[in-house]
C-alpha cells in the first residue's frame, strides 16, 4: 500500500493522507554498487553501521575540535502523524539513516521515507499496513543497486525502487501468528539480503534468512538453536526445548570480506527467566556466531552468556578491527555484551583474548576453559526475588576509533530484582520478571579492547535514574570527535582520546537513532534522529 507525501519546507512536517498514489519528486539517479558497501563511508552511509566493520568510524575531518562550537542546525524533518492504524503510536525514529547519492532513507515501523540529504525535503514515502506485528521499533533499510529493502513488523521483506518508492516485490518469511516480529535493518552482503527476526519470550526458535536481491528467492536459513542430529543439541535437555529456545537475531551483524565471514549476535534464551526446564548451555543463544554468507553454515561460535536466565540479549554489535598483538597482526572482534562482560575474540578462530567485566557484577564464578562466563546458580531468579545487574548495555550501537584504538560504549551500572513466576518443571514464556531497584548510573566508557580496561569514563548527571531500555548510539571520527547523547535530550560531542566535552545542545527529545556523518557539496553534515524528528547539523558557510 502506498501513501502520499508532499514537498515540505526545510523544517518539515510529514502528514500522511489515506488515499491517492504517491508522487515521486526525484528523477532516477540512486545506484549503490554492492562492492562499495564495505568501504569507508564519506559521501554515503550505505549500510547500518556505515561499513561492514561495525566501527561506526568516519574518516571525515572538516568538523573538528577547534571549530565544533560553530555547529549550526541546517534542517529538521519531523514526523507528526502516520495514519490511524491501531491507534497511531507516537513516531520514534530508532533507525540509522542510510545515504546514497544524496538521498537519505529513514524508517519507523510500517513506514519508509526518502529525503533530500541537503535540505531534508521529502522525495517519496512508502506505507505498509501490518497484521499483528509488534510496533516496538524499526532500525532502517538495506540498499543494493537501485533497490531498498525494508522489514515490516509482521515479517514481510519489501523491495522498493530506491528512486520512486514503488514496490517491486514482497516475501513473508515468518509467521506473526506465532509471535515472530521484525525490527531489524537488512544486511546486504554481495548478492545476499540477510534478515533476522524477533520474538521475545514466545518459545520459538530464532533464525537468519538470506534472500536473492533481485527475485526475493530464499537462499538459505540458519537456525540459532540446533536441529535434530546436531551435536550441539546436547546443550539442551531435549529437541523440544531447543525447538522452543529463542536466540532471536533482531539486530544486524557485521562482515569481513577478506575472510568471507558473517558475524551475528544472538538473543536471549527461552523461557527467559525460568531456566529449570532447559539445563545446559543452550547453544547458540546469547552468542556471537561466525557464518559462511554463501551457505549459512556455522564456522565458529562464542557463547557470551551460557544458560542465561536474566534476559541478557546478546545483540550488541560485534565490532571488527585489526591490531598487533605480541608483535603479530591479528584480526579481532570486540563486543560490550549486555551481561556486563567485554569480550575480544580472534575473529578467524573465535578464540578469546579478553573476557572481562566492564561494569560491577557478581553473577559469574569465573571463566570456562573456552573463556565463557560461568553463571552462579544462586543468582538465578527465585520466587522470593534474587538480585543481579540491570542490562549493562542495549541495542544502540557502540563504536571503535582506529586512531585511539578504543571501543566506546554507553553503559549502565545498577541492580535489579528478578522473580521466578513459573517454577514448574516445564515453564514457558517469560517465566519471571525483572525490575530495577535503587539508583542506576549511566556511564560512557572508552575501553581498550586488548585489556578490557576503561581508559576514560564520563559519568552522566543521571537526572532520570538511567533508563536502560533506550539510549544513544555512538559515532567517532578521524578528527578526534566522539558524538553521542545523554538521557536529558542533549547531543554531546567529546574528544575521542580523553573524553573532554567539547559541545552539547539540547533538542526536543532523547536521541534514539543512529548518528551518521557525510560530506556533500564540500560540506560535512552530522545527522541523528531524536523522538519523532531527524536533525542535520553542519558548519555555517
Amino acid at each position: 500500500m502506498r501513501l502520499p507525501t508532499g514537498v515540505c519546507a526545510a523544517i518539515a512536517t510529514a502528514a500522511l493522507a489515506a488515499a491517492a498514489p504517491a508522487v515521486p519528486h526525484v528523477s532516477p539517479r540512486v545506484f549503490l554498487d554492492p562492492n562499495e558497501i564495505g568501504k569507508a563511508p564519506i559521501t554515503s552511509w550505505p549500510t547500518f553501521n556505515g561499513d561492514y566493520t561495525g566501527e561506526r568510524y568516519s574518516t571525515l575531518t572538516q568538523i573538528k575540535p577547534d571549530n565544533v562550537n560553530r555547529l549550526a542546525q541546517q534542517w529538521v524533518y519531523k514526523i507528526t502523524r502516520v495514519g490511524a492504524q491501531r491507534g497511531a503510536p507516537v513516531p520514534m525514529i530508532k533507525c540509522t539513516p542510510l545515504l546514497v547519492d544524496g538521498v537519505l532513507y529513514i524508517t519507523i515501523p510500517n513506514h519508509v521515507w526518502a529525503l533530500d540529504a541537503r535540505t531534508g525535503n521529502p522525495l517519496w514515502h512508502y506505507g505498509w499496513v501490518d497484521h499483528g506485528g509488534h510496533l516496538v521499533g524499526q532500525r532502517g533499510v538495506g540498499i543494493w543497486k537501485t533497490t531498498v529493502y525494508f522489514l515490516t513488523p509482521d515479517n514481510w521483506l519489501i523491495a522498493l525502487n530506491a528512486n520512486t518508492g514503488k514496490e517491486l516485490w514482497r516475501k513473508n518469511y515468518a509467521d506473526a501468528r506465532k509471535q515472530y516480529f521484525s525490527t531489524s535493518a537488512p544486511l546486504v552482503v554481495k548478492n545476499h539480503v540477510i534478515v533476522g527476526v524477533g520474538g521475545d519470550a514466545m518459545d520459538m526458535p530464532g533464525f537468519l534468512d538470506s534472500f536473492d536481491p533481485v527475485t526475493g528467492d530464499l537462499q538459505w536459513t540458519w537456525w540459532s538453536t540446533p536441529r535434530k542430529g546436531d551435536p550441539a543439541l546436547n546443550t539442551w535437555p531435549n529437541e523440544s526445548a531447543s525447538d522452543h529456545g529463542g536466540g532471536m537475531t533482531w539486530m544486524p551483524g557485521t562482515y569481513d570480506p577478506e575472510l568471507n565471514l558473517l558475524y551475528w549476535p544472538t538473543g536471549n534464551t527461552n523461557p527467559v527467566f525460568a531456566g529449570q526446564g532447559r539445563p545446559g548451555a543452550n547453544l547458540w543463544t546469547e552468542a556471537v556466531v561466525a557464518l559462511d554468507p554463501e551457505t549459512g553454515k556455522l564456522k565458529w561460535y562464542f557463547q557470551v552468556s551460557p544458560h542465561d536466565t536474566h534476559d541478557f540479549d546478546n545483540t550488541t554489535a560485534p565490532i571488527l578491527f585489526d591490531r598487533v598483538v605480541d608483535g603479530k597482526p591479528h584480526k579481532l572482534l570486540a563486543q560490550a555484551a549486555r551481561n556486563g562482560f567485554f569480550v575480544t575474540l580472534d575473529r578467524v578462530t573465535g578464540k578469546y583474548l579478553v573476557v572481562k567485566p566492564y561494569v560491577p557484577l557478581d553473577w559469574s564464578s569465573g571463566l570456562s576453559s573456552q573463556g565463557e562466563p560461568i553463571p552462579i546458580p544462586d543468582k538465578d531468579p527465585t520466587v522470593g526475588g534474587s538480585i543481579n545487574i540491570v542490562n549493562a548495555s542495549n541495542w544502540p550501537a557502540p563504536a571503535y576509533n582506529p586512531k585511539t584504538g578504543l571501543v566506546y560504549v554507553n553503559s549502565v551500572e545498577g541492580k535489579a530484582i528478578y522473580y521466578l513466576t513459573d517454577d514448574s518443571a516445564q515453564p514457558s514464556g517469560y517465566g519471571g520478571t525483572g525490575d530495577g531497584i535503587g539508583h542506576a548510573q549511566r556511564v560512557l566508557q572508552a575501553i581498550d579492547p586488548l585489556t578490557g580496561n576503561a581508559v576514560w569514563k564520563h559519568v552522566y548527571p543521571n537526572l532520570s535514574n538511567a533508563p536502560t531500555t533506550l539510549g544513544p548510539s555512538i559515532l567517532t571520527t578521524a578528527s578526534n570527535l566522539l558524538i553521542t547523547g545523554d538521557d536529558q535530550k542533549n547531543v554531546i560531542i567529546y574528544t575521542a582520546d580523553k573524553g573532554q566535552v567539547l559541545w552539547h545542545h539540547e533538542i526536543g527529545a532523547n536521541e534514539t537513532g543512529g548518528v551518521i556523518t557525510y560530506k556533500l557539496d564540500g560540506k560535512q553534515y552530522i545527522l541523528f534522529g531524536a523522538g519523532d524528528s531527524l536533525y542535520a547539523w553542519s558548519l555555517p558557510q
